[in-house]
């Protein structure tokens, strides 16, 4: 079932979901259903499931190092097919631009297809490390925007090179990513709403934001999307902070402010646990709100783990 189709049969009742990332490679799938399990309670109707782009290592040779480019968290597929025939329950893949040409994209959509994966996150992704800015693959999509129209595209039988008569099209559900803090690339709000915009009116059938911590920004940043003429639902995607260096390493990384009160508890805190605890109150108090607020889903972004997101989920779901 499509993100959309479970939204409308929940007669306005907020939804639980949440995002995992795929083991690295040589790790244990049961791992990741460890984490899963505990959270299976809170009937969650879609789990997303994050893809990896490409990254270099260094392999030693004879005393000298020769530069690879390797996947560290592959089967991004395989997670999903494996989540669907485990718990029978919907997953969306997410689909890059960075490190993949579209044949790739074309083949890894039609692979979905074939799995009876109707879902998808359309996203750009980082850049690599080595890059101060994002380049596109050669061949491949340079936005998020491209990846909806390619996905569109196949929705309606069209292919990248071939023209053929089908009787079974693909039915995609498409999401995207939405920043109520805007874009580290953006140069204003504004300008980044337009983007999200272009993307809707691409095909885009639903937004997920990035995270945040202060709600009134998810607020504004909704009444700002609907002010330009975006109706798709707008799925708040929130964390629980969990450790202290997180005040230093979420802003770095995902260029988002964190509000006076969480940065005041977390500085009072004398270890993690302390920390961690401050985190889940936080949250909670974050996703009631957000439930008064009407939203479709609360998402949480759990990065492999669960204990924190079950702690939440049973003081409000």
């Amino acid at each position: 079932m499509k993100v959309t189709e479970h939204i409308a049969q929940s007669e306005g009742k907020t939804l639980f979901s949440f995002e995992i990332i795929p083991p690295r490679k040589g790790k244990n799938i049961q791992e990741l259903y460890n984490n899963i399990d505990p959270l299976m309670e809170f009937n969650p109707p879609f789990i997303d499931v994050t893809t990896s782009r490409e990254e270099y290592v260094y392999i030693e040779r004879d005393g000298l190092f020769d530069r690879k480019i390797t996947r560290m968290r592959p089967g991004t597929l395989g997670i999903c097919a494996a989540i669907k025939h485990k718990y029978n329950v919907d997953t969306v893949p997410h689909v890059l631009c960075g490190g993949f040409t579209k044949e790739e994209t074309e083949y890894l959509l039609v692979d979905c297809h074939y799995l009876g994966i109707n879902n998808v996150m359309a996203l750009r992704g980082d850049a690599m490390k080595h890059q101060s800015y994002f380049e596109a693959t050669k061949g491949g999509h340079t936005y998020a925007k491209g990846l909806v129209e390619q996905m569109v595209n196949l929705n309606q039988g069209k292919y990248l090179h071939d023209v053929m008569e089908i009787d079974d099209y693909c039915d995609f559900c498409i999401g995207v990513a939405g920043y109520p803090e805007k874009h580290i690339e953006s140069p204003s709000l504004q300008t980044d709403l337009k983007r999200l915009k272009e993307k809707v009116d691409a095909g885009a059938d639903y937004v997920v934001t990035q995270m945040f911590f202060d709600n009134q920004k998810y607020f504004n940043f909704v009444k700002a999307a609907r002010e330009i003429g975006i109706t798709v639902p707008i799925i708040p995607g929130i964390k629980p902070l969990a450790i202290g260096k997180h005040l230093q390493l979420l802003p770095q990384v995902f260029k988002i402010d964190l509000p006076e009160d969480l940065i005041k508890a977390v500085e009072s805190c004398k270890n993690n646990k302390e920390v961690r605890q401050v985190g889940i109150d936080w949250c909670i108090q974050q996703s009631k709100e957000l439930i008064d607020f009407g939203v479709p889903v609360v998402h949480y972004y759990s990065m492999g783990k669960s204990s924190n997101v079950k702690a939440i989920a049973k003081s409000v779901f």
